[in-house]
């Protein structure tokens, strides 16, 4: 699980989820009219009011069911890969209990004869969580991280996964690729192979034919790069079902590039095309 991967939106399913369980512990319904004619019947009747926890079908249908939904949105997409319960997406299903829940706030509060803070405010934190819920992956104001990537910190030569391949930090060697403790071998100087004399006519020759290669376009360098918002890694072969997710705050490896899209490695060793290389933060 990674909770960098968490967007805005989860942002206020959280915070609408918290809401709405805190106004369960609050009254549902107002103390009534006392005064005048009514003094008689409010002697013996006690009006300080009952909260969801008294009322287990409201408790059910509204508060935990809100919360339980909430929980299953944010576990969703703080997960690697998406997880099925009797072939129902966990996202799917939270998205529609927070919509039931909602729903069930909007019609208690109508039915109510005196509402309580309870389910006033209980109906707002569930109108938000289900709003939450449902645009957080369309608005793109709420599809940003909800906590960025962080920075790379520098690290000592050869430190992380891949030594010396690029890793955010650290130092490249010439000659040894940065593998640490590689020796330099002295470079052949014109008119020598490793010490063994050549004729200037084939050096020259050889110059001759490298001097193309040298214009031509650079090589691939393999970098470290991090995602600002959670995307699919395609497999190799052109299928259309991902093979694994990148989150945001986590560093991949790209190892080539075909066109705009680039060939990553996870952390765990596998490969694939990241198609949408958007806003990409290099290491």
């Amino acid at each position: 699980m990674n909770i960098r991967s968490l967007t805005r939106g989860d942002g206020v399913v959280i915070g609408a989820a918290v809401l709405l369980f805190i106004a369960s512990f609050l009254s549902l319904t107002g103390a009534p009219d006392c005064s005048g004619p009514y003094a008689k019947y409010c002697e013996a009747q006690d009006y300080s009011g009952i909260n969801a926890w008294d009322a287990l079908s409201t408790l059910m249908s509204v508060y935990l069911a809100g919360v339980i939904g909430a929980a299953l949105v944010v576990l969703s997409r703080a997960l690697p890969q998406p997880r099925k319960v009797a072939g129902l997406d966990l996202g799917q299903f939270g998205v529609a209990l927070t919509v039931f829940a909602a729903w069930t706030a909007f019609w208690t509060l109508i039915d109510a004869n005196s509402a309580g803070a309870g389910l006033i405010i209980g109906l707002i934190a569930a109108l938000v969580l289900a709003g939450g819920a449902v645009a957080g992956p369309l608005v793109p104001a709420l599809k940003p991280a909800l906590i960025g990537a962080p920075k790379p910190q520098a690290a000592p030569y050869g430190a992380g996964p891949n030594p010396g391949y690029g890793y955010p930090g650290a130092q490249q060697q010439a000659g040894g690729y940065g593998y640490p403790g590689a020796q330099q071998q002295p470079q052949p100087q014109a008119g020598q192979t490793h010490g063994q004399q050549v004729p200037a006519e084939a050096t020259a020759g050889g110059a001759a034919g490298a001097a193309p290669a040298a214009g031509g376009a650079p090589e691939f360098a393999p970098f470290w790069f991090a995602v600002p918002v959670a995307r699919p890694l395609y497999g190799e072969d052109g299928s259309p079902s991902p093979i694994a997710e990148l989150a945001p705050g986590t560093w991949y490896l790209a190892v080539e590039q075909r066109g705009q899209a680039l060939i990553a490695q996870t952390q765990d060793g596998r490969r694939g095309v990241l198609q949408d290389t958007t806003g990409i933060q290099r290491g």
